[in-house]
């Protein structure tokens, strides 16, 4: 409102041609010059729950949570989900921020081309699936291994711990899922599916390949660069190595197992995923089971 004339600010602008961001300026200067401070009120609603109130419950929310390192975006998702909190992501960033609550991260480096613009994310669940292992080491037993499968679409996983990381351990999280999905492990039971791995030689052995063929599952290998590639098998595993076996010192191999899997359950339960919109993956699978069946 125009002080001189009682006409709205936007009116005298508008009827000048000048631009309103001149007068304020001007006038934060003029205040500024005569010692006063000008009073900076947020533009849009207020919102219903303060800043303080706000980042009393993002402390909380990362204090219950059963994942470690979790970033503004799934805290956002928490506070909604289990706290009925609509507050915004650049909102709930900021205020992690300015407390120092964010994970630390690796600098990121320059950004190279890609080698393909393809995706290895099917558009349903029980279409591809992702297999790989890595070790892990026990105070009593030395180092194990650890074998995953993951479905490509839900993110689901399955993982398993051997002593030996022979051919034989690589096929069990493959059974774990078949018994799963199916109820029981039978013959031709998972045809339809592909199965993507690496050039391992638990892979390409002949017990392993023989036993996805015998399920009926295809097992195309991953090529570095192409789009089918084995990154959500290697993702999980990045997940499971940050959640689980990284987390503490395990005594023995007994020890180690019933820790994965405990973590497993937990994921698969718990998790959230960003392109599921924050749903777990046994959620995503299940809303996409309801939606063929109706």
């Amino acid at each position: 409102m125009s002080a001189e004339t009682g006409v709205p600010l936007a009116r005298v602008c508008w009827l000048l041609v000048a631009p309103r961001s001149t007068i304020y300026a001007r006038r934060g200067k003029a205040l500024e010059s005569c010692g006063a401070t000008p009073e900076r009120v947020p533009r849009g609603p207020r919102p219903q729950v303060s800043d303080d109130a706000l980042l009393a419950m993002i402390r909380e929310v990362i204090h219950q949570a059963p994942f470690a390192g979790e970033g503004h975006r799934k805290v956002t998702a928490r506070l909604r989900r289990e706290r009925k909190v609509c507050g915004g992501r650049k909102r709930v960033l900021r205020l992690m921020r300015q407390a120092g609550l964010l994970a630390p991260q690796r600098a990121r480096g320059r950004r190279k081309p890609r080698p393909h613009d393809g995706t290895i994310i099917p558009s349903a669940p029980d279409l591809l699936w992702g297999t790989d292992a890595t070790m892990a080491y026990t105070r009593d037993d030395g180092w194990v291994w650890a074998f995953v499968a993951v479905d490509h679409f839900s993110a689901e996983a399955w993982a398993t711990v051997a002593k030996r990381g022979d051919r034989f351990a690589a096929t069990e999280p493959i059974y774990d899922a078949v018994r799963q999905r199916f109820g029981k492990v039978t013959p031709d039971v998972a045809r339809g599916i592909a199965c993507r791995h690496d050039w391992g030689p638990q892979y390409t052995s002949g017990h392993f390949q023989g036993a996805l063929r015998w399920l009926g599952i295809e097992a195309p290998p991953a090529f570095a660069g192409e789009p089918p590639c084995n990154g959500c098998a290697e993702r999980f595993i990045r997940t499971l190595k940050e959640q689980c076996l990284w987390a503490r010192t395990y005594a023995d191999l007994d020890d180690l197992r019933t820790a994965v899997c405990a973590f497993v359950e937990r994921y698969n339960t718990q998790w959230l995923i960003e392109r599921h919109g924050h749903r777990t993956p046994r959620e995503a699978y299940a809303l996409v089971r309801q939606v063929v069946a109706a």
